[in-house]
């Protein structure tokens, strides 16, 4: 499982390279000029497409995902503790009358 992740990571680290790599080279290439028109928006809209490209990587590698999924699981434990104990304290009283 290790494994898996480990591969998916680098997966990702290798497209924010890309992403980043893209980025730096197209920027000086977009012209931000008044006159531009269509091209300036096409420009701006491709950068900030990349720009979410990029942040959604990094958002992956630094594992925010992974500690809110040990926070999730950290939940779902403590509720099925909490229902197993109800159900067994419903069972005990059933079974008393």
């Amino acid at each position: 499982m290790k494994t898996v992740k480990k591969k998916s990571k680098i997966k990702h680290v290798v497209y924010l390279i890309l992403a980043l790599a893209m980025l730096v080279y197209a920027l000086p290439m977009i012209s931000f000029e008044p006159g531009a028109g269509w091209v300036s928006v096409f420009g701006a809209v491709w950068a900030a497409f990349a720009f979410l490209v990029i942040g959604a990587h990094l958002h992956f590698i630094l594992g925010v995902n992974e500690e809110k999924q040990r926070a999730l699981d950290a939940v779902r434990r403590a509720k099925l503790r909490e229902w197993q104990s109800k159900w067994t304290e419903e069972g005990k009283q059933g079974h008393g009358m």
